[in-house]
């Protein structure tokens, strides 16, 4: 049962990178006579999941959120070109949630007017209050809560996918079915056809690794 689950995950993980790489592709062509493509290539590959997976949450289709995933970095794009983030008055994460925000606005708006207000949940006043009017609303908490729980799983998947690229594929293998997926050293050992001492090894480097690229992400992020 649990092969079955993780078959499935693997198979939604290849359809969300295949949707990853289209968009990926996409911007890439609308940034085309911008400076370092690199640079913004890199960023996209760190921050793609948070912001799309905080449109889905916000309640937008998987299209929407790829949609406000190029028009947050396209935006965030032209205002660093024109110098107009200033860390003195906030950290990069609020500028980046803020960023977001509007964008995921913005795609509400482009829905019908009946659509978009029927996504809605009740307020402590017993009135209907629409998830655009929650979000747009700083008061309310919504986006916050969920950019904090996104933002700290996407450092960690960005983190990680840092380490994958400085560490051997087995070592990386080992440390994802250990600690990762928190399987028992025995179970490693068993499927994967290392001793004792290379699961510990791997969790030893590895996780140096991981800790360094973490706090790392975490100081470039503000």
């Amino acid at each position: 049962m649990a092969d079955k689950a993780e078959e499935v995950a693997d198979k939604d993980a290849k359809n969300l990178e295949a949707a990853y790489a289209h968009t990926r592709k996409s911007l890439i062509a609308r940034l085309d006579n911008w400076e370092d493509q690199r640079t913004w290539d890199e960023f996209y590959k760190t921050y793609w999941k948070l912001i799309y997976a905080v449109g889905l949450k916000a309640g937008l289709r998987s299209d929407e959120a790829f949609d406000v995933v190029q028009e947050t970095i396209l935006s965030i794009a032209k205002q660093s070109k024109k110098n107009m983030y200033d860390p003195e008055k906030g950290s990069f994460k609020s500028w980046l949630m803020n960023m977001t925000r509007w964008r995921i606005n913005d795609q509400f708006r482009k829905r019908k007017k009946d659509t978009a207000m029927s996504v809605s949940e009740w307020d402590d006043d017993g009135r209907k209050t629409s998830i655009i009017d929650q979000l747009e609303d700083p008061q309310s908490g919504t986006l916050e809560r969920l950019w904090d729980v996104e933002w700290k799983k996407n450092l960690a998947d960005a983190a990680l996918a840092k380490v994958k690229a400085q560490v051997s594929p087995k070592q990386y293998q080992i440390f994802d079915c250990y600690v990762i997926r928190e399987w028992d050293a025995g179970k490693v050992q068993d499927h994967l056809g290392v001793s004792m001492s290379q699961v510990y090894l791997a969790k030893h480097r590895v996780g140096k690794i991981l800790k360094k690229e973490l706090a790392k992400l975490n100081e470039d992020a503000g």
